[in-house]
């Protein structure tokens, strides 16, 4: 679903109605980027705010790097640092964008005042999960923007760690393992090679169910010997 696509027109000789201004509207409008539906659903009332049983609306835009979405979220007064409960990851929009390699996003966010030293349950920064996804672009525009290159997670793990956990692997069967680790019985996992926002060859893990629906992605990138360069001697510049 592009950014930009229209929501469905009312039948003929029928005044067009918004949809349920719900929170699960809202966020099932933010997960397939329907930018415009969310305004019309922010308009009528919804919180961008409110989480329901999936999650928060800016966190899934974010999360497929749905940029104009993620924009219309901001704008109606979605909390760049909100952190998703749920008794799970605890992550906040920005760890979803730096976890995806969706550097259009990062960017939003930190423009709109989203904290990149704020951590997750496990304690990891945005620049952690950029580091451990091999994202040299994301993690660049993260130390531009103040970002803590010494941070540890709970593990005491620093990015430029996580980084060199994946120097020498096999990254493809690394991904396939992450990916397969908790997809539905049945499911079937296979990996495609791209280009990222941010230039670099990256893999993305594509998780199809047993119905043949695409279920998720979970991407890695290659660039984890650039974002070790990178943090071993980050030389941030303020925007």
């Amino acid at each position: 679903m592009r950014d930009d696509e229209p929501a469905a027109a009312a039948a003929p000789g029928e005044a067009a109605q918004p949809p349920d201004a719900g929170g699960d509207a809202l966020y099932q409008a933010a997960v397939q980027g329907r930018a415009g539906l969310v305004r019309m659903l922010v308009d009528a009332g919804a919180d961008p705010d409110q989480e329901g049983d999936e999650g928060l609306p800016l966190c899934a835009a974010a999360s497929w790097g749905h940029t104009e979405t993620v924009q219309a979220l901001l704008d109606a007064g979605a909390d760049p640092d909100r952190r998703e409960d749920g008794g799970r990851s605890a992550m906040a929009a920005l760890h979803w964008a730096a976890s995806g390699e969706h550097l259009a996003v990062v960017r939003a966010l930190l423009v709109n005042g989203a904290d990149p030293d704020a951590i997750d349950a496990a304690g990891r920064t945005a620049l952690s999960h950029a580091a451990d996804r091999g994202a040299p672009a994301v993690v660049k525009v993260l130390l531009e923007h103040g970002a803590d290159p010494a941070a540890a997670d709970a593990r005491g793990l620093r990015p430029v760690d996580l980084a060199r956990e994946y120097a020498g692997r096999d990254l493809e069967a690394d991904l396939l393992a992450r990916a397969g680790e908790h997809a539905p019985e049945g499911s079937r996992v296979t990996v495609r090679r791209e280009s990222s926002e941010g230039g670099d060859e990256r893999l993305v893990a594509e998780v199809y169910g047993p119905d043949g629906r695409l279920r998720s992605e979970q991407p890695l990138g290659t660039g984890h010997a650039e974002v070790v360069r990178l943090l071993e001697d980050p030389q941030p510049t303020a925007n």
